[in-house]
């Protein structure tokens, strides 16, 4: 006398198992959406928060003045600029005056702006608002 036993899942054993997986697959994707746009916000961040420290070699090799440091072409700025568009910021401003510069990023994962000047102001603003509406302003 032979027992045969019979060896394998059954059909709903493998949908439980394929449907578990689909769920916690759909969560981790979810969570990666997040961590994404958390990355390209501190990528925008960093881009404006290096851009102060090439301003102030600028105002040092140009006569103690700010003038023209966010034109392209005559600056290290306007590649942290670039940068920061890059990393997925909008409505990327930058203004210079002879006294001081500013610029400003709206952020990818929320409305509000990222903003650094001259005077050593890094902030985020409480509004969809950029700080920079005018081309004088110089101050976040």
């Amino acid at each position: 006398m032979t027992k045969r036993f019979d060896k394998g899942f059954t059909l709903i054993e493998l949908l439980v198992v394929i449907a578990i997986i689909g769920i916690l697959s759909s969560v981790v994707l979810a969570s990666l959406n997040s961590a994404r746009s958390k990355g390209a916000d501190a990528a925008i961040k960093s881009s404006l928060n290096n851009a102060r420290a090439q301003a102030e070699l600028f105002y040092d090799s140009n006569s103690s003045a700010y003038t023209t440091v966010c034109t392209a072409g005559t600056s290290n700025i306007s590649a942290m600029i670039t940068g920061a568009t890059n990393a997925g910021g909008t409505n990327v401003t930058c203004s210079d005056e002879p006294a001081g510069w500013a610029a400003s990023a709206q952020l990818k994962s929320s409305a509000v702006f990222y903003c650094v000047d001259s005077g050593g102001t890094a902030t985020t603003t409480n509004s969809a608002t950029n700080p920079l509406s005018a081309a004088t302003d110089v101050t976040c």
